[in-house]
């Protein structure tokens, strides 16, 4: 059984995992609108994987007694002044992502619930790779800078990412 206290933490979790899906939707249809199909791709893919980060907490929940809601979502942004700083906001939000995750990971050992603390270390995990990948992908914006063909290049580089990505989790 979930204490009050971890099943409420888990649910404010839910809404922030809804509220990334929502996010990479919103950059996803941004990016296809400015003919930037590989990211948009990307961000579509992101979008599926935040959204069954979400539905991994909510079945969690419900399997452990607690009581999953689904909650109002705060709007995402919808516009971008550039790419780059599209990137950027998405790095930030996955460290924000991180930092909650690592705060119940912290609430969930000081109330002794173990089932929950070793749940969790999979969405350490997983966050340190959607860190790694945002940087990765922030270093490679800033390697091209202005260069128009450099940012052909990054669009079709980053599709097949997304393209990586979503066979690798297939399989695992």
């Amino acid at each position: 059984m979930l204490s009050k206290n971890i099943e409420q933490a888990l649910n404010i979790q839910v809404r922030i995992e809804a509220e990334s899906s929502q996010t990479y939707l919103s950059m996803a249809s941004w990016s296809e609108t400015h003919g930037l199909e590989g990211i948009s791709k990307f961000m579509y893919a992101q979008s599926d994987e935040e959204r069954t980060h979400m539905l991994k907490l909510v079945k969690y929940i419900n399997e452990r007694g607690g009581h999953a809601k689904v909650s109002e979502l705060k709007a995402p942004k919808t516009s971008y002044e550039t790419f780059k700083k599209m990137f950027e906001e998405l790095y930030k939000h996955e460290i924000f992502v991180s930092d909650s995750i690592n705060e119940l990971v912290h609430l969930s050992f000081s109330e002794k619930d173990y089932a929950t603390h070793n749940f969790l270390q999979w969405y350490v995990a997983e966050q340190i790779e959607e860190e790694a990948q945002a940087k990765l992908i922030l270093d490679k914006i800033n390697l091209i800078g202005d260069d128009k063909g450099g940012l052909y290049l990054f669009d079709r580089d980053i599709q097949q990412m997304a393209s990586n990505s979503s066979a690798f989790k297939e399989s695992k």
